[in-house]
């Protein structure tokens, strides 16, 4: 290639396939995470005894693990490297994940010593234990330990594809990818209901944890074939690359300034002494939890106030209309793209006044309940546009890690 044509070579457009992966992990994440909410009313419960407030005792804790293992989750990427810590990550959770199918056969081996038996004979096992309470304890205690592993590895997801953002994106455009692979939360959502029911319905609960499960397993392969850092990736380009690394002090420098960037790293006594983490932290904590009462609770509120099972495909219409909603949250990440280009504003001023707008949003869902009087139909708008307005919130929150924080 002569020097002319160097310097016209188009640019290549890998780090789209890159964002295509984490949105594709991130889609799977929230299906695993989905699979409980919309199995535990109609199929699991009636085996276990359980009520709201056992799920609520479940899922409360999945939290209290997930926000535990955000503690660490970031450290644990940066020791391991993008590549390898997403992949430990995603393999944590699917495992996670599919051990909660075999609850019912470890409550029927811990209860009756009965252990190699199938899905089916477990549940007429189970079905004959008169001592109802011991079921219903053996088997919560059981899902808990499935959430704890599945909460561990689940918490990887995001700080994996930050990192993996930053390392493949310049600033102006970590908002617009973030919200890309973020939407992945979206659609994870929306198929979780138009699928899972049926799983379960037909298959049994335990193939529906086991089969959205394996979809981790063959991410896995999918990564470890295509990630590679883009200094060194054979499908990015020296335009693509310096595109990439437009942000650095020293572009000419290239690979070698990423890399001296790399180096710096930061230990985790020092990252807590940063106001700009308290910021963070604070900004999920008072966010995070009404995407999650929606997530979990969802389904069973349709399921208390209006008599909509998961398995009726009226419910699993008005979530997937919810959810489908909640796509607008792409728009977290074209606004504050707008701002930057064509307002002239910087990265981190053009997020923060976009998190300002979104943040109002939300507000409306103060009308679901009276509304939901008349109809579902105005409490699923309504929550719909609020998750959409979270979401545009949450992609652009996790953009700014890595216009607040060294890299590496």
């Amino acid at each position: 290639m002569s020097k002319a044509q160097a310097v016209t070579q188009k640019m290549s457009q890998y780090r789209w396939h890159i964002v295509a992966m984490l949105f594709v992990a991130t889609t799977i994440n929230y299906l695993d995470r989905q699979v409980l909410s919309l199995t535990w009313k109609d199929f699991i419960a009636p085996e276990f005894h359980w009520t709201n407030t056992h799920y609520g005792t479940i899922t409360s804790l999945f939290s209290l693990f997930y926000a535990f293992g955000m503690l660490f989750a970031g450290k644990f990427i940066d020791w391991l490297d993008t590549k390898k810590g997403f992949m430990w990550a995603i393999f944590i959770w699917s495992i996670g994940a599919v051990l909660h199918a075999f609850a019912g056969i470890a409550t029927s081996g811990i209860l009756t010593g009965n252990w190699f038996v199938g899905f089916a004979e477990a549940r007429e096992i189970i079905a004959g234990i008169e001592n109802v309470s011991r079921v219903l304890n053996v088997s919560v205690v059981l899902f808990i330990f499935a959430r704890l592993v599945l909460a561990l590895g689940e918490a990887g997801n995001f700080p994996a594809a930050i990192k993996a953002t930053a390392e493949y994106f310049p600033k102006k455009d970590r908002a617009l990818a973030t919200s890309i692979f973020n939407a992945g939360a979206i659609i994870g959502a929306l198929a979780a209901p138009v699928t899972i029911p049926v799983i379960a319905k037909h298959f049994g609960w335990e193939s529906a944890f086991i089969i959205i499960g394996a979809l981790g397993f063959i991410w896995m392969g999918w990564w470890q074939w295509a990630y590679k850092k883009p200094e060194v990736h054979p499908k990015v380009n020296k335009a693509e690359l310096d595109y990439i690394l437009q942000d650095h002090n020293n572009v000419e420098g290239g690979a070698e300034a990423s890399k001296t960037a790399d180096a710096k790293k930061i230990s985790f006594k020092q990252a807590i002494g940063f106001k700009q983490t308290w910021a963070f932290a604070f900004g999920k904590f008072m966010t995070d939890g009404v995407w999650w009462f929606y997530l979990f609770w969802t389904p069973a509120y349709l399921s208390s106030v209006y008599g909509l099972e998961s398995s009726d495909p009226k419910a699993q219409l008005a979530l997937f209309v919810l959810y489908f909603i909640t796509l607008l949250s792409i728009v977290g990440g074209w606004l504050p793209n707008y701002l930057v280009e064509k307002k002239g504003m910087e990265p981190y001023a053009g997020r923060m006044k976009a998190m300002l707008i979104f943040a109002f949003f939300p507000l409306f869902a103060l009308l679901a309940q009276p509304l939901g009087a008349y109809s579902y139909w105005f409490p699923i708008i309504i929550i719909g546009i609020a998750g959409a307005a979270h979401q545009a919130w949450s992609a652009n929150i996790f953009s700014t890690v890595g216009d607040m924080f060294p890299k590496g």
